[in-house]
């Protein structure tokens, strides 16, 4: 299992230095699914453990990636997208923000086991 190598602590400065101001964490199971669905902020992923997949199905020809730990995935404000989780799950594992009044907010989930 690869996992970042850096504190929670630094991974939330991390992206709070990329303009996210407000920090949340929670988790998910192995294989979570989340159905299409967007936001109406832009949403940023930081993978701390873990893999997570994404597919955006209202593109031309959707495909689905898998990003591993260390990447960022930024998903547009309005973009309609749907996400698994890996084996492991994300509990912890991945940064979500969202810009809400104009204002960037992340979601840094961090697994502790």
């Amino acid at each position: 299992m690869s996992t970042r190598t850096t504190s929670r602590s630094q991974d939330e400065k991390t992206v709070r230095d990329w303009g996210f101001s407000h920090v949340f964490t929670w988790t998910d199971g192995p294989h979570a699914h989340y159905q299409p669905h967007a936001h109406s902020g832009l949403t940023t992923h930081l993978i701390r453990r873990g893999s997570m997949t994404v597919t955006y199905p209202r593109d031309a020809s959707p495909t689905k990636e898998t990003f591993g730990v260390g990447a960022r995935v930024d998903v547009p404000a309005g973009k309609v997208h749907e996400v698994w989780m890996g084996d492991e799950g994300m509990p912890g594992n991945y940064a979500w923000s969202q810009a809400v009044w104009g204002r960037p907010i992340l979601l840094l989930v961090i697994l502790e086991s």
